[in-house]
């Protein structure tokens, strides 16, 4: 077990970090090694920027480490989070009041569309949809502003499909 979380800690080192931190994590480390070859990873900072990478991470840490059979991300514990309900009407609030009249300067808009373990699933709408800068909102701005009022909860997930974006705000050209 010691050895297999020593590899995995070797292979997120190498090669998995430097992508996570430039989403917005600042540390991803071995929380749990299954007797069944399943890895359990948590992240700091952002934990919202791994979540759409981990079938990355995953793939990448079972090339590197033969032994592992699946990885997970562990949920930070935050406390007791609110209701769904209450949790994704009280970030629609803040959204509505605090981010969308700053990116309707862009042509965007942000809406809370679920929640569930405390994660916010968000989806970015006109001018932020399939924006090049999208990222960069969500984990320096829309994030850090949702964990310092929401102190219940985990993270966030950007649920847009950016791909469909018809006009994005800054295209990935300009990046």
């Amino acid at each position: 077990m010691r050895d297999l979380a020593a590899a995995v800690t070797a292979a997120l080192a190498r090669s998995i970090l430097p992508s996570a931190i430039a989403r917005g994590a600042t540390a991803i480390r071995v929380a749990a090694v299954g007797d069944d070859g399943v890895i359990t990873l948590e992240a700091d900072g952002s934990p919202g920027a791994v979540l759409p990478i981990l079938g990355r991470i995953e793939a990448q840490i079972r090339a590197a480490v033969p032994g592992v059979t699946a990885v997970r991300l562990a949920a930070a514990d935050p406390g007791s989070p609110p209701a769904a309900g209450d949790l994704r009407g009280a970030a629609q609030r803040i959204l509505d009041a605090e981010v969308n009249p700053s990116i309707a300067a862009h042509r965007g808009h942000v809406t809370a569309v679920s929640v569930g373990g405390g994660w916010v699933c968000i989806r970015l709408e006109g001018g932020c949809q399939g924006c090049s800068l999208a990222e960069v909102t969500v984990r320096q701005g829309i994030e850090p502003l949702l964990r310092a009022r929401l102190p219940g909860m985990t993270g966030v997930a950007d649920v847009t499909d950016h791909e469909a974006g018809t006009d994005p705000f800054f295209s990935p050209e300009k990046r």
